[in-house]
């Protein structure tokens, strides 16, 4: 057998990777398959196979490159990584949902109906991209998920089945498609999970796959009027870079300069957003019993000028974690808009679902100026948008993907040693000038200058 090396641009190895994927082959395999049918019909056929093939590459692109960047969206919710990352420049490729309200208004804002349930999609199915994306699941981690399962005798984290293994379905893919570059998004929470267990198996899992990790928990109060605490994952492929990326979580702004609730207020509301005397009576019950015994709980009461507390995908129930106050009469809930405002999701978002499902929606989103921030800084630190490697290389033999992910495939009790964790030193990063609506209506009504991003 003799050995022949070639080399190609990216753009074919890419194609050829997709074309190999549809027949299940590899892409050496591939290749010698189209050189003998070639070879076969080059005196009899005046269209070889191999010209047919190297001719369709600008026709039937599974993909049409358009945007300067492109990503995929898994657990997409309802598109807030997408509009983020599409603000600065990128082309969504692929999306994952497996919720039916979810895709409803994912298609209704971005005119297609994403992908489902991530575990019965094929790495094959999903196409070459730069950048992925990722809010894996968030109950099997957060406060709230834990106290619900463990008063249910349920399990949690990894050993919930149903839920906790879907960040290996991520790792899945990001092993076998090698994007340049990850963002993943999370609870505050998943950081002290199981002793700080379950975090460190992510961290490390993501590590050994070659990529180069960053990780920081963000509170969006200075993009929002909200204290929302996220954990954000970033990661760039040692493998593509070649080296070190220089990243830098963006900065937050100073506190006289956080947005408050007034700024996402709609002025006429309608009445049925209104708590009834029976619901108020109950809430300042259940706080007062509480309050008693030396607890926090209960209903959050927010004006004009507060910080909102943490919208969560309860809030359907009764809206007691944030109230707002009327100058006359009961509390009333927060409007499905004046949610969106509080996710920082533009005024044309189409809420196409009912309020209950809307209030799921929201709480369970992401804060989208954040995530463009972050979308930013990440563009920045890989500017241009190439290692001096374009063919992303094997993994290492010391610890290859398709050993990591079966053995850490296992209880969450397992004691792993600690790593240190991989955040450089902050430096300050220049905010993207991102247009927030709150922000102009905050200007409007104060009649002072919109903060400047």
């Amino acid at each position: 057998m003799k050995r022949l090396q070639l080399s190609v641009d990216e753009r074919l190895y890419n194609k050829l990777v997709f074309k190999s994927g549809e027949a299940g082959d590899l892409p050496q395999e591939f290749v010698i398959k189209v050189l003998e049918e070639h070879l076969a019909h080059v005196k009899a056929d005046d269209d070889p196979p191999l010209f047919r093939f190297v001719g369709s590459l600008d026709e039937s692109q599974p993909h049409p490159q358009q945007g300067n960047f492109t990503f995929i969206d898994l657990f997409a919710g309802i598109g807030g990584m997408r509009r983020a990352f599409e603000t600065q420049g990128g082309e969504c490729i692929f999306t994952s949902e497996w919720d039916k309200f979810a895709q409803q208004t994912y298609e209704a804002n971005f005119g297609e109906r994403p992908h489902g349930d991530i575990t019965s999609i094929s790495s094959e199915q999903v196409p070459e991209h730069d950048i992925l994306l990722a809010g894996f699941p968030c109950q099997p981690f957060s406060l709230a998920g834990i106290s619900k399962k463990q008063s249910l005798g349920r399990a949690t984290g990894f050993l919930d089945k149903a839920q906790g293994t879907l960040f290996f379905e991520v790792a899945r893919i990001i092993r076998d498609k090698r994007p340049r570059g990850f963002l993943l998004e999370n609870v505050k929470n998943l950081v002290s999970h199981d002793k700080g267990r379950t975090f460190t198996v992510i961290r490390e899992t993501l590590e050994k796959l070659g990529y180069q990790v960053y990780w920081q928990v963000i509170d969006a109060k200075s993009y929002v009027p909200q204290h929302r605490e996220r954990i954000f994952l970033v990661g760039f492929d040692r493998n593509y870079f070649q080296k070190d990326v220089d990243f830098s979580f963006p900065e937050p702004l100073t506190s006289d300069l956080w947005p408050k609730v007034g700024s996402i207020l709609e002025k006429r509301v309608d009445k049925k957003f209104t708590l009834s005397d029976k619901l108020w009576e109950y809430l300042q019950a259940y706080r007062a019993k509480h309050a008693a015994a030396g607890n926090g709980f209960g209903f959050s009461l927010v004006g004009p000028t507060d910080t909102a507390r943490t919208l969560s995908a309860r809030y359907y129930k009764d809206g007691s974690e944030i109230l707002v106050a009327r100058k006359r009469g009961n509390p009333r809930k927060l409007t499905p808009r004046e949610c969106a405002r509080l996710m920082g999701f533009p005024e044309e978002q189409k809420i196409p679902v009912s309020n209950t499902q809307a209030y799921r929606q929201f709480g369970n989103a992401v804060v989208v100026p954040v995530v463009t921030d972050l979308a930013a800084a990440m563009l920045s630190a890989m500017n241009p948008l190439g290692g001096e490697n374009s063919v992303p290389q094997e993994l290492s033999d010391e610890a290859t993907a398709a050993e990591i992910l079966p053995r850490l495939d296992k209880k969450s009790s397992q004691r792993i040693r600690p790593t240190k964790r991989t955040v450089k030193k902050k430096t300050t990063v220049k905010r993207n000038s991102v247009k927030k609506s709150f922000d102009k209506r905050a200007a409007r009504s104060s009649g002072k200058k919109s903060r400047q991003a």
